[in-house]
């Protein structure tokens, strides 16, 4: 078969390929319809972050079984359009987990011991050994926001060089900290312990400017070090944190816009060490990632399973249509049982109950485990969900019952923390495929779900929808649907509202500040 690659990979992942038996071409500058005709025969393609895999693309490509990225992001690759032609997309996310954590580490020794610094004023002639007084990390607190799998890497590293963990990941077991050494706090506690803070989080809606001006203040005298994202630090923020002596130095690997601007604010500060994402640039690294994109190329041709597939649902084909509506049930009811819930993670319980409960529902369960992790990193799907609770520490389960009360079919997803506290949400399907989620926490509802949602709870007493509905109102939020349940006569109650736009704080907390309302929560399903 015939494998194009249109980006740049080290040897050793071609090899692989060709001593498979199979044609390897690479086509490093091809673009535009040049592509189309160059991947007209291909069965595999390869690409870096520099090819554009559009539905285009892959419509040009009739025999592609599988697009393989040599790295971690996928941005360039339509994934959806991929799915649609039966095409794996499938990536190289740990081969670089050990490049990247290294990396990490030398920039905080780099911004403790300004050695960049005292390396320029040397090589310019000057003897400045009175100028620079390092910190020594021994005996300090590193601060991880993010304890993933780079995350977890650098805090191995810098814990056996004698430093204190404390971390914030809301998605990952407090066992598996535990077995790192890390004690699990919230975001505040995490920041304002730091000696060193090193931030391994996404970018995503949640996180852009995660660490800004507020957070930066409670670092004082600390260091900060960013080799995840760009736009996770708020830049202008840190150059003012760094300048005004707030913090004594910081480390940054990646930035908000690449190439970096020679406006940007961090290039004017003394004390910020930067280097241009090179986090990932090793020559081990560059070796992990072609060698495991190569063979999961090879896999997918083979069809043998793929380890990193991001699209690739695996069901017998005459099975799916009975269980493919319930699994955008089971994501919904995962990405609203998790925004609802104020405890992290350590459990996901998946009950199918009734018909649903006779079919093969693996697909269904990671569907769920994708709605709960939905914040989280990268790539997120049903088929990776599964890893990444494993590699967090979170025990998944499922529970199948024959009888479902009142319900043809009913899956149910449960969030639960260490401690048992739980959230649940349940969700059915009426009339063939029409969603509707029938319960949160215990309290029967029926509500359609999508877009925009609010879920309060409280007094069940009169003139308390009224009040919600008078704030909305003057927040220019309009309701689309209301769905209210209540426990007994004058006991709590909750409501669903759908509404049309965004609610913001000083809107909740006008009604929190009623002492009828015990809680109220926003939350979304629009992607993004």
């Amino acid at each position: 078969m015939e494998i194009l690659v249109t980006d740049p990979i080290a040897d050793a992942g071609l090899a692989l390929l060709r001593d498979a038996g199979h044609t390897v071409e690479t086509a490093y500058d091809v673009e535009g319809h040049s592509l189309y005709d160059a991947i007209s025969d291909a069965s595999g393609l390869i690409v870096r972050s520099g090819t554009d895999v559009t539905a285009d693309v892959l419509e040009s490509a009739p025999e592609l079984a599988i697009v393989g990225r040599a790295g971690i992001g996928t941005d360039n690759i339509g994934i959806e359009a991929a799915t649609d032609r039966g095409v794996i997309v499938a990536n190289a996310p740990e081969g670089n987990v050990r490049a990247a954590a290294e990396h990490t580490v030398a920039m905080t020794f780099a911004a403790a011991r300004s050695i960049p610094q005292a390396h320029a004023r040397l090589k310019e002639g000057e003897w400045a050994k009175g100028d620079f007084l390092g910190t020594e990390l021994n005996g300090k607190t590193l601060g991880v926001v993010g304890l993933g799998r780079v995350g977890q890497e650098v805090a191995r590293r810098l814990d056996s060089l004698g430093m204190e963990l404390v971390a914030y990941d809301p998605y990952i077991a407090e066992s598996r900290a535990d077995r790192l050494g890390a004690e699990l706090v919230e975001l505040d506690e995490c920041i304002s312990r730091a000696d060193v803070l090193t931030v391994h989080t996404p970018l995503t809606p949640e996180t852009e400017d995660l660490i800004s001006d507020t957070e930066l203040d409670r670092m004082e005298g600390g260091y900060l070090v960013n080799c995840a994202r760009g736009g996770v630090v708020d830049e202008a923020a840190l150059a003012r944190a760094v300048a005004d002596g707030t913090l004594r130095g910081a480390a940054v690997d990646v930035f908000a816009d690449e190439p970096v601007s020679p406006n940007n604010p961090l290039l004017d500060v003394e004390n910020v060490v930067v280097t241009p994402h090179l986090a990932a640039s090793t020559e081990a690294a560059q070796e992990h990632v072609a060698t495991s994109i190569a063979e999961q190329v090879l896999a997918a041709l083979e069809d043998r399973p793929v380890a990193n597939a991001l699209n690739a649902p695996s069901i017998d084909e005459s099975a799916f249509p009975r269980i493919r509506p319930y699994i955008d049930i089971a994501e919904t009811a995962g990405r609203i049982a998790v925004q609802l819930f104020d405890e992290r993670v350590a459990e996901v319980e998946v009950t199918y109950a009734g018909e649903i409960a006779a079919e093969d529902v693996d697909l269904v369960t990671a569907s769920a485990l994708k709605g709960v992790f939905r914040p989280l990193e990268w790539q997120v799907n049903a088929v990776n969900a599964p890893r990444v609770a494993d590699e967090r520490g979170i025990e998944v389960s499922e529970v199948k019952r024959r009888q479902a009360e009142d319900f043809q079919s009913l899956v149910t997803v449960a969030v639960r923390d260490d401690d048992g506290s739980e959230m649940s949400v349940c969700g059915t399907l009426f009339a063939g495929e029409d969603p509707r989620i029938v319960r949160v926490d215990g309290f029967r509802v029926d509500a359609i779900p999508g877009g925009r949602m609010m879920v309060t709870r409280n007094a069940d007493a009169p003139g308390v929808i009224g009040l919600i509905g008078t704030v909305m109102g003057e927040h220019d939020i309009n309701i689309a649907g209301m769905y209210n349940a209540r426990e007994a006569h004058s006991g709590e109650a909750m409501t669903v509202y759908n509404v049309d736009q965004a609610v913001p704080e000083e809107a909740r907390e006008k009604l929190e500040a009623d002492e009828r309302i015990i809680s109220t929560r926003y939350i979304t399903l629009n992607d993004g």
